[in-house]
This record gives C-alpha cells, sequence and structure tokens, in this order.
C-alpha cells in the first residue's frame, strides 16, 4: 500500500456516494428502524490533488447525519444541489434528503417520491444527473423506469412497455441517453426523446439462468462521446464482459474474475470503472476483498484474468454482525487520485487505500 485510512461505522454499511465538496456519504442497511446516513469528511490527504505524506488528521470526521426508517439499498448525491435520493425495501418509491446548511449537523428526510403501483415491486434502482434540470432516473423493473425532477417532482419520461425483468442497474450515458440492465444480463438502451421506443437490447453471455448480473459505466474524457466509452457486465459466477455500445454485434472483451465460487446472492456486486487511470476497473462483492483489473489486454477467450492489486483489509477485520466473515458491500473510485479507492463492509468498516503503481501496470 501506498497509503490507507480506516473508519468503524456503527452499522454494516451497504453504499459510499461523493457529494459535493469531496465528501462521502454512507448509508446503512439494516432491516430494523434508525438506519444512519453520514456525511463525512475526508482524511486530509484525500482532499489535495498530490499526495502530501504524513499528516496528523488520518479520520473521517461525521459533518452532519440523519436516519431512516427503511433500509437504504441505494443512495445517489444529486449534482448541483444539497440533496440525496435513496430507496430500499419495502416498495419502489425514493426517499429524498436534505443535507442541512453549515449551522446544523442534521440530514433532514423531505417528501418522497412515490411511484405508481409500486406495491409489491422491488425496490428502485436509482441514478442522478443535472444536465437540463436535477432529474432522477429510477425504476425497479424493465417496464416501470421513469425519469422525475427532483424539485419539482414532475415525471419528465416514462419508458415503453415492454418486459418485466427485473433491473440491477441503469445509468445516464448522457442527458438523453439511458443505460438499462437486467439481473439477467441483458442491456437496453433508450432515449428520453422517444419515450415509447426501447432502441436496442443487446446479446448477454450464455450462462446459466440462475446468474445475476450487475452493470459498470465509464464517463468519457472531455470531448469523448459516452457511446465510446466500453460498458462492463459481472456475473454472481465472476464473468466479465466488455461492450462497445458502438458495435453491440460481439463483446469487447471477455474474462473471468479471479473470485471465490459464489454463494446463493448476489446482492453486493459492484463492478466500476476508474475515472483517472486508462482500461483499468474494479471488482467487489464476493468476500472481503475488491480486485483491480488492467483490461488493456483482454481478449474474448474468457480466461481468467490476472489482478494487479487486490485489497484484503476487510477480511482481515473480524467477523461481521452475523458472526461470518466481512463481505465487501460497496466500492468507488476517488475522483482525482488515480489509483484511491474506497470500500465499505458488512462489520462497518469503512477502508480508504492506494496502492503503489506496480511498473508497466496502472
Amino acid at each position: 500500500y501506498r497509503d490507507l485510512h480506516t473508519f468503524e461505522l456503527q452499522a454494516p454499511t451497504r453504499l459510499i456516494e461523493w457529494a459535493r465538496g469531496s465528501r462521502v456519504c454512507v448509508a446503512g442497511y439494516g432491516q430494523s428502524d434508525g438506519n444512519e446516513i453520514l456525511q463525512l469528511i475526508p482524511p486530509p490527504t484525500l482532499l489535495t490533488k498530490e499526495t502530501q505524506g504524513l499528516c496528523p488528521e488520518r479520520d473521517f470526521k461525521v459533518e452532519c447525519g440523519g436516519f431512516s426508517e427503511r433500509p437504504v439499498y441505494s443512495l445517489k448525491y444529486v449534482p448541483d444541489t444539497s440533496l440525496l435520493v435513496t430507496s430500499g425495501p419495502p416498495d419502489s418509491s425514493l426517499q429524498v434528503w436534505q443535507v442541512s446548511a453549515e449551522d446544523s449537523d442534521v440530514i433532514k428526510s423531505v417528501s418522497p417520491i412515490a411511484t405508481e403501483n409500486d406495491t409489491g415491486q422491488s425496490w428502485a434502482k436509482i441514478a442522478t444527473i443535472s444536465a437540463r434540470a436535477p432529474w432522477v432516473l429510477h425504476g425497479s423493473r424493465l417496464d416501470r423506469v421513469q425519469i422525475t425532477e427532483v424539485e419539482s417532482r414532475k415525471n419528465v419520461y416514462t419508458g415503453a412497455p415492454g418486459g418485466s425483468e427485473e433491473l440491477s442497474g441503469l445509468a445516464f450515458l448522457d442527458c438523453s441517453t439511458l443505460l438499462l440492465c437486467c439481473a439477467t444480463g441483458q442491456l437496453c438502451l433508450a432515449d428520453v426523446r422517444q419515450p415509447q421506443r426501447l432502441l436496442e437490447a443487446l446479446p448477454v453471455p450464455s450462462a446459466p439462468c440462475s446468474e445475476r448480473w450487475c452493470l459498470g459505466t465509464r464517463h468519457g474524457a472531455q470531448g469523448l462521446e459516452p457511446s465510446s466509452q466500453p460498458v462492463a457486465r459481472l456475473s454472481s459466477r465472476g464473468l466479465l464482459t466488455l461492450t462497445d455500445l458502438r458495435k453491440t454485434s460481439e463483446f469487447l472483451a471477455l474474462a473471468k474474475a479471479r473470485v471465490p465460487s459464489p454463494g446463493s446472492g448476489a446482492e453486493f456486486l459492484c463492478v466500476s470503472w476508474a475515472p483517472a487511470l486508462e482500461g483499468c476497473l474494479a471488482v467487489s462483492g464476493f468476500d472481503g476483498t475488491v480486485h483491480v483489473y488492467d483490461t488493456q489486454s483482454w481478449d474474448s477467450s474468457g480466461r481468467e484474468a490476472e489482478p494487479i492489486f487486490v485489497h484484503k483489509g476487510h477480511a482481515f477485520g473480524g467477523a461481521g454482525g452475523s458472526g461470518d466473515p466481512p463481505l465487501v458491500t460497496a466500492h468507488t473510485w476517488h475522483l482525482q487520485k488515480p489509483r484511491t479507492l474506497l470500500s465499505a463492509a458488512s462489520d462497518g468498516s469503512l477502508h480508504v487505500w492506494d496502492w503503489v503503481q506496480p511498473c508497466g501496470k496502472c
């Protein structure tokens, strides 16, 4: 490691989200009332663009917080606002939160965003953007995708009726183009300007029906079209696919992540592209580790890939609340520091880590 910071939270944490001012938001996912939502100030070394060496302050600090009456399974900061949007069981409605001003340390709940016929539906996957106005893209199934203007609660988009497949993720490619990922691995493109048309369904590798998938999109460099950035998919068996949305008839690359045998669930699967490293992605959700891969040498063979770094800190942190070994529940990349990641685990541990650059690697 080049650097490692740890912070212990009071309860298992499922989410990590960057907010304004380089703050970090985390939330709990327990089934009982009183799940915390916290906004943390990172250690000073993470607030500078260059590594500053030794620093006396190495801990996160709680800046403000609140409590959710329901488990928080998804959390997104709404760009250019002081709002957070969360979702979680028992339905597909959204909760909106106001991060208080400097004179208060409370994150307050404001009126929720209800969805039609959400009774019996699974919790909503969400994505946010502020290109035209503060929007939230949300839905639990392919035929129930909507865009809501967060501040006015106005519905600005409803997807075309179609399949009722469960969604595992969704994303804005730009202010007009949406990417939807089903739990079965199928990708679908949609256009806000053509709400009654599902543009295209993309192929998925041959896989058992029980296999579940998640999605990872990459924000392109300035001047690059979003469609030119590869889309990553990760399955519950560790299969990784890279797809170029400009040429969807074949896979850009296919590989197998070095992960243990999958368990019965895949609720914490996570794959994410590094925003400041070309071709690098991270994978977690199988055990107490986070694996980082360099995809630039991958082909379509599907053979096992060698990680360039494995973070094992959570695995050695002790047992979670259930007595089981800790499981990494979420990870995210630092927005400016190329090799710095944040990861959270089921035992309430929050880690920030930066690995030494291997020669000739990312």
